[in-house]
């Protein structure tokens, strides 16, 4: 639900538009006020679960997130929607990270493995099922509720699992719960890294549509400068026996580094990818939004294909695949301009770069090999924003690019070359902090099999 509710709400803004009587700027805060908040707060919300329990954070962020739905969907004016929209990113932000934490926690070996592939599954196929979901339900009108159903249809399901849960998730650890204290939250960790985060995505998310303005640049050179005071304060807390919202043995678990790198490239071509071409197959090639969205459908199933069989490989090809996935992907990128023109079936392009980013569960299986149990929280905060925020780099770069060059010629095919050639340089870019990780084999390929 929580990646579905990045892009759901995507097909309903001209009907909320018109029902609501929305700005452009209302309209943008809708949909960026829901992935700042998200973004902001995956680490925080992470910690939390580390303190408080996995299993009781996670229904407390499915209750709120419940909640901030159904508030979402009765709201009379667009004020309270973008407010309810903050709210509820900020419980997707407190319910998200504890899934990736309970498989850190629950699983080892192969089943560990196989849970992150199902995981990293369900998140790939989020971003489509938000995309047909939104143009049904929209499409649907039920009961006359238009764009409202794209939020309410997170309220019978957040029910449901708030009665599953307490039966089939394990209990939190008694060791989790000990030795709480309100200095382990590092306030002024959170207080730095924070406003960091947030002046770094506001411009991203709403410089196109506003033209680059001055704000926005000044906003990212802010950020920078969060970012340095966040590693000092970090480096004071860690000094003085606190413990660091970001401790430094996270970052320095073997292969870590280099799996956020290619983390950073994998979801933010996709997720640009499927920006632009969900632009151009609506736009010049006339398709409806659900015939566009079913079009990424085989590239979802390819994911979870690859990322729920990499295991059957020899352990010693299992970090290779990375870079030969990643290699995949750039070709499939590589055909996006010459296919534009709809002469081709996109379902068949979706599918090849499917298979190629399917090596996503990899990386993260790599990436949490090391890691201490005790920083489970932090690491998988860490790789659930890197995430985030390269799906909205993606779409800033990539998406600006496209939306340029469409304006400047008048045509969104012409911009498939462009956008086409740019996602397959990030491809390349993956390509080669896969090699990184490959390289590393020797040393971590066992422990990860």
């Amino acid at each position: 639900m929580s990646i579905l509710d990045t892009n759901i709400v995507n097909v309903a803004l001209p009907t909320l538009r018109v029902d609501l009587d929305a700005s452009g700027a209302g309209l943008q805060l809708v949909v960026a006020g829901y992935i700042i908040s998200y973004a902001v707060l995956l680490i925080t919300g992470a910690r939390l679960g580390d303190l408080a329990g996995h299993r009781r954070m996670y229904h407390a962020g499915l209750a709120a997130f419940t909640l901030t739905s159904l508030a979402c969907g009765l709201a009379p004016t667009t004020g309270t929607l973008v407010v309810f929209r903050f709210l509820q990113g900020a419980s997707a932000a407190l319910l998200t990270p504890q899934v990736m934490s309970m498989i850190q926690r629950n699983f080892t070996g192969a089943a560990r493995a196989r849970a992150l592939g199902i995981y990293a599954a369900v998140i790939a196929g989020g971003v489509v099922v938000g995309q047909v979901a939104g143009g049904l339900l929209v499409s649907a009108d039920l009961f006359g509720m238009g764009w409202r159903t794209v939020f309410l249809v997170n309220v019978p399901v957040g029910v449901g699992l708030l009665f599953a849960g307490p039966r089939v998730l394990p209990r939190d650890e008694a060791h989790e719960r000990a030795g709480r204290s309100r200095g382990e939250l590092d306030i002024p960790g959170l207080l730095t890294l924070s406003p960091a985060v947030l002046l770094f995505v506001v411009p991203l998310i709403m410089g196109h549509e506003l033209d680059w303005p001055l704000w926005g640049w000044a906003s990212l050179a802010a950020s920078v400068f969060f970012l340095a005071a966040f590693v000092l304060v970090e480096r004071r807390v860690a000094a003085t026996g606190g413990r660091p919202l970001l401790p430094a043995r996270v970052l320095r678990s073997p292969g870590l580094v280099p799996a956020c790198v290619a983390l950073l490239f994998g979801p933010g071509s996709w997720a640009a990818f499927l920006f632009t071409t969900t632009l151009h197959l609506q736009g010049e090639l006339r398709m409806s939004p659900v015939k566009s969205g079913l079009a990424f459908v085989p590239c979802v199933l390819a994911f979870g294909l690859v990322g729920l069989n990499w295991r059957r490989l020899p352990p010693r090809l299992h970090r290779a695949v990375i870079p030969v996935g990643f290699a995949l992907a750039a070709a499939g990128y590589l055909c996006v301009g010459p296919l534009a023109g709809g002469g081709a079936p996109y379902e068949a392009l979706t599918g090849v770069i499917g298979f190629g980013l399917g090596v996503m569960p990899i990386i993260m299986t790599v990436a949490l090999t090391h890691v201490d149990q005790r920083d489970a929280a932090d690491a998988s905060g860490l790789l659930l924003t890197v995430m985030q925020l390269s799906q909205v780099i993606g779409i800033a770069t990539v998406g600006t690019l496209f939306l340029t060059l469409s304006e400047s010629s008048g045509s969104t095919r012409h911009a498939e070359y462009g956008t086409g050639w740019a996602l397959t340089v990030m491809a390349l870019l993956g390509t080669a902090a896969g090699v990184f990780l490959a390289r590393g084999r020797v040393s971590g390929a066992h422990a990860a099999s």
